[in-house]
């Protein structure tokens, strides 16, 4: 499926456009979650680069990221970097029994702390955001994501990043189930396969979150 044809199929779900997103995202009360830019989900020597997946959806969803995080901290709005960090004790008996009856034995190993898998690809946290280290999906389970959070009297969270079927679906929901107003940023968000991408962000839009594209929140930020 060619990339123009990708961008028409996100194009066409509903999208909240910049002149009505006003108050809905006002900087104060808003955390923009940059999930799981790291090495081994996007980076071409990372896990996944190295079995030769097509790493250049998952770039153009970064360069959109980095302006998010740039109009985010311009505005005054709360940045939260997630991302996955494991090690060989971490990985748990069910994570570790699907892979087996999968048949894909050792399968669990990646974002690995002790060989840099786990570390940041092109995105950094400053002073002041916050961080959370999770060991599978959802950027809530097992962290004080939410305690930071509500510390922070934030009420809605701008959800990007990868993998779109994944850890942005699992964190959007979770933060839906917790009383947060949730967004998805279709374009700044990526999958390694289309139907990865727009399948998940269709039924997100149609159960728990409402879709923006990164022009979207700039400008209402700008304005």
């Amino acid at each position: 499926m060619a990339e123009q044809t990708l961008q028409q199929q996100v194009a066409a779900l509903p999208h909240v456009d910049a002149a009505a997103l006003g108050d809905m995202i006002a900087p104060e009360t808003t955390a923009l979650i940059v999930v799981d830019i790291q090495k081994d989900f996007a980076a071409p020597d990372g896990l996944l680069g190295g079995y030769g997946v097509d790493l250049s959806g998952v770039e153009t969803a970064i360069d959109r990221i980095e302006e998010l995080i740039a109009a985010a901290r311009e505005a005054g709005a709360t940045v939260g970097f997630m991302r996955v960090v494991t090690r060989p004790e971490t990985d748990s008996n069910a994570l570790k029994t699907l892979m087996q009856r999968r048949g894909d034995v050792g399968g669990e190993a990646i974002c690995r702390i002790e060989d840099g898998g786990a570390d940041y690809y092109r995105v950094a946290p400053k002073p002041g955001d916050i961080e959370i280290q999770k060991l599978l999906f959802s950027s809530f389970h097992g962290t004080d994501l939410d305690a930071q959070l509500k510390e922070r009297g934030i009420e809605t969270l701008l959800v990007c990043g990868v993998s779109t079927d994944c850890c942005v679906d699992s964190t959007a929901r979770e933060a839906f189930h917790r009383n947060y107003h949730v967004f998805v940023i279709s374009d700044a968000s990526a999958a390694y396969s289309p139907e990865l991408h727009v399948g998940p962000l269709n039924v997100l839009q149609k159960n728990c979150a409402l879709l923006v594209s990164s022009d979207a929140v700039k400008q209402a930020w700008q304005s």
